[in-house]
């Protein structure tokens, strides 16, 4: 059984989709998420306080920030933005694809873990996730 979660995005943040999967999965099994995307990635995370949401996003920008900041001048990907290259970088540090058990038609998720997309780039997008549950 498979689909694709398509998930408009606003620029960089953390943008859940716990209800969509949630509403998808059937039986007992194992989903999978894999995003089709090199500039995004997803995460499990908190999602009872949107501060955590807004302290991961800024320490991704501190920890990677754009490519015109003075200690990112060894990038040579530049042609598409200062945040282009940043992006990958981020996607490469964090995960693309998700395993998440399921019981009995419910994701066995934690009481405050949420599914994210964590977009990297600045501009809208559109991004799809295949699910896949076996």
């Amino acid at each position: 059984m498979q689909t694709t979660f398509t998930i408009s995005t606003e620029g960089p943040g953390l943008y859940e989709f716990t209800g969509d999967v949630a509403a998808w999965v059937r039986g007992t099994g194992l989903c999978t998420l894999f995003i089709r995307h090199t500039s995004a990635s997803l995460l499990i995370q908190e999602n009872a306080d949107p501060d955590v949401r807004r302290d991961l996003v800024e320490w991704l920008h501190r920890t990677v920030p754009p490519a015109d900041h003075p200690d990112m001048g060894f990038l040579t990907h530049v042609a598409e933005g200062p945040d282009d290259m940043p992006a990958h970088l981020k996607a490469a540090i964090l995960p693309v694809n998700l395993q998440i058990p399921v019981t009995r038609g419910a994701l066995a998720l934690g009481t405050w873990q949420g599914i994210y997309l964590v977009e990297h780039r600045d501009a809208p997008h559109r991004r799809q996730v295949v699910a896949h549950m076996a």
